[in-house]
Order: structure tokens, then sequence, then C-alpha cells
């Protein structure tokens, strides 16, 4: 009896044809033999030997030279700034509530700070009334804005872009509002948290529209936009038209940031 030619053998007992390699027929129980006979070995060429993957042992498991020096891919392209703290984010929000704080202390007076009819060349309340508020849920729901979508931009982009986008739609909004309205009220950052969220929601954006997936939630950044475009019907100090403004300006800001340095996928 062959041993790796034969494709099957006859059992003696129950005459059922069966596979070369068993010891015992499975049909009647019958022994065939003591020991299966060993398989034949297919000896590798020498041109596959030679471009047979290296393996390295990682963490007690190992992976192909292939897997090895392939480019690590990032969530929401969150690697440029992983492991590090959001500073600018950071500072953005605590300057706010220190200027919260010296107000309520005396130490501050908002009409220098903020936004109150024509500019007249205080040019610098473009910038400083986005740390101003006069209402404590106004700040409340700005900062937390802020916080969020500063913090994810700043992971993504880093800090230098967050400080852009942050005074960059906040001076935009309030220079906007105080050229249409001739006794325009601006304070509070509600256009700069708006310009943060819609530069962070480009990418899901284009996703959605090309029909692949994301991994944002575009539902949740649709209902605290709805909330910061609804401030200003609760508090007159938050300016309506800013806020389009600097909501405006943070989508052209995220198609420019995904056009010239799209995050790595």
């Amino acid at each position: 009896m062959s041993q790796g030619a034969d494709l099957f053998v006859v059992c003696k007992q129950c005459g059922s044809e069966v596979s070369p390699y068993i010891t015992e027929c499975p049909y009647c129980g019958h022994r065939l033999r003591r020991r299966a006979p060993k398989l034949p070995r297919v000896q590798a060429s020498s041109g596959a030997q030679r471009t047979r993957a290296r393996r390295w042992p990682v963490g007690g498991r190992t992976r192909s030279a292939a897997t090895r020096t392939r480019p690590r891919r990032s969530l929401g392209g969150f690697d440029r700034g992983a492991g590090t703290r959001p500073y600018a984010t950071i500072a953005l929000v605590a300057v706010s509530c220190g200027v919260w704080v010296a107000w309520r202390g005396g130490f501050v007076n908002l009409d220098e700070l903020v936004v109150i009819g024509p500019l007249h060349g205080d040019w610098w309340k473009l910038f400083t009334s986005q740390f101003a508020y006069a209402n404590g849920l106004y700040e409340f729901v700005a900062l937390v804005a802020i916080a969020i979508f500063g913090w994810l931009l700043e992971r993504r982009h880093g800090p230098a872009v967050v400080l852009a986008l942050f005074f960059g739609a906040g001076a935009t909004g309030a220079l906007v509002a105080s050229a249409v309205y001739t006794d325009a009220i601006v304070s509070g950052a509600n256009g700069a948290a708006l310009g943060l969220l819609a530069a962070w929601a480009v990418p899901d954006l284009e996703a959605a529209r090309a029909g692949i997936d994301y991994e944002g939630d575009l539902l949740g950044v649709a209902a605290i936009a709805a909330v910061l475009l609804a401030l200003p019907f609760a508090q007159p100090q938050a300016s309506w038209l800013a806020g389009i403004t600097g909501g405006a300006f943070g989508l052209l800001a995220g198609l420019g940031l995904s056009r010239v340095g799209q995050p790595e996928l």
C-alpha cells in the first residue's frame, strides 16, 4: 500500500474507501494501521526562501517585515499632537476665566474690552471682546465648545492653528457686526467657538458627502452649533451676526486645511 501517491485505501472490514492518512476507519472503526503515515514535506524553492518575510517578536507575537515597515494609521488624524497637552486651548479658557474673575472683583471694566458701537480706532477690542462675558451661562456654553473643539483641533493640527482660528473667527465676526450695525454690541466668543467647531467638522462633512465612514458625531456637533447660534436670542451680548461670520470663517479655514495638509488616515 503506497503512502503518498494513493488518494484513498479500502477498508478490509467494510470495504469503504477512506483516506490513506488515518489509522481507523470512520465507518466501522476497524483499525487500518498502528501509525498514520507521514505527510510529504514540500521543499520551498531557494527564491521563496530568500523572499520569505523576516519576523520579529512584538509583545509575544510576531509580524512580517512588510507589516513592520507599513506606516501607522492614525484615528482621525490625531497622531500629530497625541500625548501632549492642549496648551493653547487651556490658555484661551484660562484667560477668559481670569477676565471674568477680574471683572467680578472690580479690577476690570468690560466697557474697555467689548465692542459697543463704532470702534473709533479701538481695534484691540476685536480681540479683547472674545474674553469678556457679562453673563455666566453665556460664558459656560462658549467655553465648553471652545474647550472641546479647540482640544480636538490642537491634537489634529497643533496650537498655532487653534490660536489663528480663534482670533481670526472672533475678530472677523466682531468686525462684520460693528460694520453692519451702528450700535453693535459684541462680547464673548460665540463666533470663535463656531469657527473652531466648523473647522473641525469639515473632514467629517466631506466624508459624509462622499459616502464613506467618518469617526466624528455630526449630530452632536450640530446640536452644539444650534445652541451657540441660539445664544444671542437669550443673551443680547452675543451677536448672532458675529457667530454666523465666525462659523463661515472656520468653515473656509477647515476647507483650506483639508486641502493643504490633510491628516493621515
